[in-house]
């Protein structure tokens, strides 16, 4: 498995940016798929982007595409989400996950999960 740490969390305005990212250690970094996840009070974690091994290849869940970006540095081993245009409705606990496989868009093929990072977004 891999160990993951979340950081960046934090309050911001409607409309603000923030960069949440997601350190690694363990198992090796540069073979796992990496994606975030996010759960809102009262509601089940939610997909959120996905990135390949290599960052070839991302995906963003329909609700982020044009504002959230994902990406990966392999050398330091840390993967980041990029949120920017944040709404009320982004507000969450946002969780960096490593895949099994070096690339998938499968929520199951994720096994190892951070802490999570509160992300809140004001009106």
């Amino acid at each position: 498995q891999v160990q993951l740490v979340e950081s960046g969390g934090g309050l911001v305005q409607t409309g603000g940016s923030l960069r949440v990212s997601c350190a690694a250690s363990g198992r090796t970094f540069s073979s796992s798929a990496m994606g975030w996840f996010r759960q809102a009070p009262g509601k089940e974690r939610e997909f959120v982007a996905v990135i390949s091994s290599s960052g070839m290849f991302t995906y963003y869940v329909d609700n982020v595409k044009g504002r959230f970006t994902i990406s990966r540095d392999n050398a330091k081993n840390t993967v980041y989400l990029q949120m920017n245009s944040l709404k009320p409705e982004d507000t969450a606990v946002y969780y960096c996950a490593a895949s099994t496989q070096r690339w998938t868009t499968r929520p199951l093929d994720f096994d190892s999960w951070g802490q999570g990072t509160q992300v809140t977004v004001s009106s």
